[in-house]
């Protein structure tokens, strides 16, 4: 409670203002721990002191605040934008970190007479224009390439002002004699002519194509007409170049037209927020951003931070913004857009697939490079997803198989630290059912496994995983009742149909995300137990089969019958093959006794 802390920090609590505005808590070294926005500064500042917090990173932050400084501002959006330089600028200990908060290149448009474009990765307010950022180098310098090829360009430094042009101060380089640049320095290239280059530059830079194809399908008909076919077949080259480049792009729906999109994946601890930038119906920029984590933020609230972090990076202007779910935050002349069909929708999927894809790769990376920090990952989703008091190292799964209540068999499969450790499998064949029970035979077997667990002082599971719906479960609950293990070993059950999760005493099941690890374990327990299961009533059956009517056959042994059925595949089939074909297999002697023994 509020009365806990030191009077220093009450008084500040009870003068704080109901206005938008930015909070900073320090320590008792007076190190910034925390920085943070708020709508309202005194009810969310008081709300940090005032509630049981869960999170022990924050309840460990609360403890440390010795001082509280504010600054107040007019909008919200002052407030997220201000927050969002305080952190990139002084690094606070408990605030969410950018994991990729490195220098991106930009390309340059110089702010000169015929301008020179390049690549830096610091901007200069120096009047030059720049594009960008660009995530991927790679898609930059080919932008760059394919602007040299279209347009001859200067990449001297000289001043090339109407007087040293006129004074004749620069002579042509070896640029201009192999056709990069057709000698503005002296002359040789109208300023006119250059800056018209750099319009359609412009336009391509920003992705947009359309325009700049019909400015030179334009200016090629124009040759064409005044009989300059030289000057029109040299932009038909530049023309089938830019459009073999936007070939390359993912082309959306012309109608899409400057709008960012948003798709985010939540984990326990980091954040994924994939970005495209649509301009005229083409994705020109894209990027993945993640944010980790610090203390309970909400996945609206990492949103909000990425969609702040890229606008503001990427200079981005759009009025659209397109994303799963509409975030209370509004930013101004700004609409958020949440598609449900048509190709915004396929925009958004395309983007959360980006997403989803960069998180494997990562966590692909995590399992080779810290295979305990990607097991420990799995766990504690695994414990808030199924709301385990544990980390379920130990899993136990069954299964039950047989065919009209004959053969009954019944399969466990064990994963330890979310694995299978096939060692440990363990299958039984059903010894008090009589029919077609599977309820039954689900009670018998997992009262003979843990009892037998009992007995032995074996290891028990973190989580038991049943193989069925409310039925099975429950015939579950009754075995685990009767040995006094209920409540100590959590138990599920999974039902194929929909892939619902059923917890004993609750009639409404879970539904888990169908990308979830937490299912993706669950789904492997059900199927691991389903193929050991099928495989072992397989053998049972056969043994069976030879034990009821072959192996009646004086004179023939396991071995044999089951060289037989191996060959002929059924009891059947071995009635009806010639003795001739029988004695192939296992030799004249034992044929005619196989022979005899259905024939006579």
């Amino acid at each position: 409670m509020i009365e806990d802390f030191s009077e220093h920090i009450q008084s500040i609590i009870k003068s704080l203002p109901e206005t938008p505005g930015v909070y900073q808590y320090y320590d008792k070294e007076n190190a910034l721990l925390y920085v943070g926005k708020a709508k309202s500064l005194k009810k969310r500042v008081s709300s940090y002191f005032t509630k049981e917090h869960d999170n022990a990173r924050l309840r460990l932050l609360v403890k440390k605040i010795s001082d509280i400084k504010t600054v107040k501002v007019n909008t919200e959006l002052d407030a997220l934008l201000l927050e969002n330089n305080l952190i990139k600028n002084l690094k606070p200990r408990y605030n969410v970190n950018l994991r990729d908060d490195k220098t991106y290149p930009w390309i340059i448009i110089k702010n000169e007479r015929f301008p020179r474009i390049f690549y830096t990765r610091k901007q200069i307010k120096d009047g030059s224009e720049y594009f960008g950022p660009y995530p991927s180098v790679l898609v930059m310098h080919a932008l760059l390439d394919l602007i040299k090829q279209l347009f001859p360009l200067r990449t001297c430094s000289y001043d090339l002002s109407e007087q040293n042009i006129a004074k004749k101060k620069f002579r042509v380089c070896l640029d201009y004699h192999i056709g990069k640049c057709k000698g503005p320095c002296e002359g040789k290239q109208s300023f006119e002519e250059y800056d018209n280059n750099m319009k359609q530059i412009r336009k391509i830079i920003k992705g947009d194509f359309a325009f700049a194809l019909k400015d030179l399908k334009a200016e090629m008909q124009t040759f064409s007409d005044n009989l300059e076919f030289e000057k029109a077949e040299e932009l038909k080259q530049k023309i089938d170049l830019l459009e073999k480049y936007q070939g390359k792009s993912t082309i959306v729906h012309p109608s899409v037209t400057d709008t960012d999109v948003f798709a985010a994946i939540h984990e326990e601890s980091i954040s994924y927020v994939s970005y495209f930038k649509i301009y005229n119906g083409a994705i020109v920029q894209a990027q993945i951003l993640e944010l980790k984590k610090q203390l309970d933020e909400t996945p609206e609230e990492m949103l909000v931070f990425a969609i702040n972090e890229i606008r503001q990076r990427f200079n981005s202007k759009s009025k659209e913004i397109i994303v799963a779910e509409e975030p209370e935050f509004k930013f101004p002349d700004t609409k958020y857009y949440v598609p449900k069909i048509g190709d915004k929708k396929h925009l958004l999927d395309l983007c959360l697939k980006n997403a989803l894809s960069h998180k494997r790769e990562r966590e692909k990376q995590i399992a080779l490079t810290d295979p305990e920090r990607h097991t420990t990952r799995i766990m504690q989703q695994m414990m808030k997803d199924l709301h385990l008091k544990e980390e379920p190292r130990r899993i136990e799964g069954f299964d039950n198989s047989n065919i009209q209540g004959n053969f009954a068999v019944s399969a466990m499969p064990v994963f330890i630290d979310g694995k299978p450790a096939k060692k440990e499998y363990r299958h039984f064949n059903v010894k008090t059912v009589e029919g077609p029970d599977d309820f039954a035979t689900m009670e018998e077997v997992i009262y003979r496994r843990y009892s037998r667990v009992l007995e032995e002082g074996l290891p028990l599971p973190q989580l038991i995983v049943i193989d069925g719906g409310k039925g099975q479960l429950g015939a579950a609950v009754n075995s685990l009742q009767k040995l006094g293990l209920y409540g100590k070993i959590p138990v599920i059950g999974i039902a194929k149909r929909l892939e619902e999760i059923y917890f004993p005493g609750d009639s409404i099941p879970l539904y888990l995300d169908k990308r979830s690890e937490t299912l993706r374990v669950i789904q492997h327990i059900r199927d691991e137990a389903h193929r050991f299961g099928i495989t072992h009533h397989r053998s049972k059956r056969s043994r069976e089969t030879i034990k009821t009517e072959l192996s009646l056959i004086k004179g023939i042994s396991e071995v044999t019958a089951l060289k037989l059925l191996n060959e002929f595949k059924s009891v059947k089939q071995i009635k009806e093959t010639s003795l001739e074909e029988l004695a192939a297999v296992i030799g004249p002697a034992k044929a005619q006794l196989v022979w005899d023994f259905y024939h006579n």
